[in-house]
């Protein structure tokens, strides 16, 4: 069992909506509500205001803002944000997500396993999925019945469980038996590791990276 080296990122959200066809189309991003109105980033572009109604050059019209979200039309569909979940149609190929970088250059988003909400950042060093033993509970999944192994962290060698998830999903990707590993220690984040990642195409440009399932 390959060693992972865990890091403490900043809890920072990253909000990213987005639509795909095999061209990408319009992304949309929000980045807060002020009572009625809503502050969304079209493309990457400078954040603007938008009050219901409003409809961007690109068909992104804003229905309605609440205290934690707000509501789309997208491509003549209805889509609602809230603050770390996004959305990803699925292409005429194969499914895509695209994820934004925060302040700090960590991919984080929003996704599930086993159907259970849960919260990655990207991390191309871990061999794994990677959660904590408090999310494993959370999920309803029974860690003490994987496979145990050590692995080194920043506290020193621990105690680790192989597991294996029936399914993690991100947007529009959904992958199923994926290998993880679940430890006794705290973490931010859920560690989306390679067991995932290397059933993608990643690309990254700039303060994008974009993940394409390839089966």
């Amino acid at each position: 069992m390959k060693s992972l080296h865990f890091r403490t990122p900043l809890l920072i959200a990253a909000i990213v909506l987005m639509t795909a066809n095999s061209a990408f189309a319009v992304s949309v991003n929000l980045v807060g509500t002020f009572g009625s109105k809503a502050l969304v980033s079209i493309d990457g572009g400078t954040p603007r205001k938008m009050a219901p109604g409003d409809k961007t050059a690109d068909g992104v019209e804003l229905i309605s803002v609440s205290s934690d979200g707000a509501t789309f039309n997208i491509d003549g569909e209805r889509r609602t944000l809230r603050m770390g979940q996004h959305y990803a149609a699925a292409s005429s190929g194969n499914p895509t997500v695209v994820l934004a970088a925060d302040p700090q250059g960590h991919f984080i988003t929003q996704g599930s396993i086993n159907g259970s909400s849960a919260r990655f950042m990207v991390d191309t060093g871990a061999s794994m999925i990677s959660m904590s033993a408090a999310d494993a509970q959370r999920m309803s999944i029974d860690y003490r019945k994987g496979q145990v192994g050590m692995v080194n962290t920043a506290n020193g060698t621990i105690p680790a469980y192989k597991v294996t998830l029936d399914t993690v999903r991100i947007g529009a990707i959904t992958v199923s038996q994926v290998d993880a590993l679940v430890t006794e220690v705290q973490m931010p984040f859920i560690l989306l590791g390679m067991s995932f990642l290397n059933r993608m195409e990643m690309k990254r440009s700039g303060e994008q990276m974009t993940l394409i399932k390839r089966y």
